[in-house]
């Protein structure tokens, strides 16, 4: 496992130790992402985390080791990720989306590529440079898919059509692509099924460490389902709210305000907010 800040790349030996403190020039997404994975390392066996206002009004809570690292492991295993696969960690570091991709590099000994969160995740990625595995938010993947499917015309600057080739390249070079942290329009659905890469939609919260369900969207026979990681349990209450247990709840169950419709294989399909509460996709990130 490593962390390549495209400036400099620690160890986890180098970041265990501290080695990037002194370092000038870091911006505070990686002081934060290099700090938590420091914590990690060393065995920190809780960590405090903010919720999204989901289930609640926001408030601060903990997470278990075991928990984030089951959610990793349960990722890991869905999506075929392998050590020393390449992820892009492009979401915040101070919270839980970032921090459960910085959880994944050490848990499922991934090299991690650390880029600015910003609308265009690739624009500081080297010519040349190859990614496995990400995880984006809507508006980000957005960005991206306009830039690497448009269709350049005679008068397009040769830089940009250049640029629009090697994010084309990029993306499909990549073994699992997630989305989340806000709804997948029909625009963008449209535009994902140009893709050959598999493409997720995430169903998660804070109190779940991230993602207990994907939802296919361009594999073959995709039929607009969240599929349960393993070992998720889910279940309705009287209002056909979801309820979910499992090992990245620590065995407790977390109930929802998300009224679903249970099929008998374990897939859901989501049918709205029971409260009608509106969720800011500038702030709400669970991928």
């Amino acid at each position: 496992m490593q962390i390549d800040l495209g400036t400099a790349c620690y160890s986890a030996d180098e970041i265990r130790a501290g080695a990037w403190i002194a370092a000038p020039g870091l911006s505070d997404n990686a002081r934060a992402a290099l700090d938590f994975t420091q914590a990690w390392l060393r065995g920190d066996t809780a960590f405090e985390v903010r919720t999204s206002g989901s289930t609640g009004a926001p408030k601060p809570i903990w997470l278990a080791r075991t928990q984030m690292e089951a959610s990793a492991r349960a990722t890991g295993d869905a999506l075929g990720l392998l050590p020393h696969h390449v992820a892009l960690v492009a979401l915040p570091a101070h919270y839980i989306a970032g921090r459960m991709m910085l959880v994944r590099g050490c848990v499922l000994d991934l090299d991690l590529r650390l880029v600015e969160p910003a609308s265009d995740p690739f624009a500081d990625l080297a010519d040349g440079a190859h990614v496995d595995f990400a995880a984006f938010v809507p508006l980000q993947f957005q960005s991206l898919l306009d830039i690497a499917l448009g269709v350049p015309s005679d008068s397009c600057p040769p830089e940009e059509a250049a640029r629009a080739v090697r994010y084309r390249r990029l993306l499909e070079g990549m073994a699992a692509i997630l989305v989340g942290g806000g709804p997948v329009s029909a625009t963008l659905e449209a535009q994902i099924g140009q893709l050959a890469a598999p493409v997720y939609h995430t169903y998660g919260m804070t109190e779940t460490a991230t993602h207990v369900a994907l939802r296919p969207l361009n594999s073959p026979g995709a039929g607009g389902r969240f599929v349960p990681l393993p070992g998720v349990m889910l279940g309705s209450d009287e209002r056909g709210c979801l309820h979910i247990r499992g090992p990245m709840t620590g065995g407790a169950t977390v109930q929802t305000h998300d009224q679903v419709e249970l099929y008998p294989d374990g897939t859901f399909v989501c049918l709205g907010r029971w409260d009608n509460v509106i969720n800011s996709g500038g702030v709400k990130v669970q991928v």
